[in-house]
């Protein structure tokens, strides 16, 4: 089973960036598209940006402009870069995958991804 393994995250003050990692222990290419999720205390976990095999990106309205998804299949990595940061961004941080196909609009939904990290907390505080 794919493992996956989220790092980067840390202690930041609004305004700032961060760059957050997921590993994955096999092959990323057999998978259909690689999506990070978040989680704040007290609310449901929810989609931020996806990318499919091909590169097809997604955003979330409450990111858009400010995070950019990449995936590279050849490290089996996929990385999520988040600049102005704000307080509410504070959060877990996870990462996932799946392997069953799903229109670009569809694939911040979580069902599907069968694969998860522990993820990494993201605190955003001056």
């Amino acid at each position: 089973q794919l493992q996956l393994v989220e790092s980067g995250g840390d202690l930041v003050q609004p305004g700032g960036s961060l760059r957050l990692s997921c590993a994955a222990s096999g092959f990323l290419g057999d998978y259909f598209a690689i999506g990070w999720f978040r989680q704040a205390p007290g609310k449901e976990r929810e989609g931020l940006s996806c990318v499919t095999r091909s590169g097809g990106t997604n955003y979330a309205d409450s990111v858009k402009g400010r995070f950019a998804i990449s995936r590279d299949n050849a490290k089996n990595t996929v990385a999520l870069q988040m600049n102005s940061l704000k307080t509410e961004d504070t959060a877990v941080y996870y990462c996932a995958a799946r392997r069953v196909p799903v229109l670009l609009r569809g694939c911040l939904d979580q069902d599907e991804y069968e694969n998860w990290g522990q993820g990494t907390q993201v605190t955003v505080s001056s």
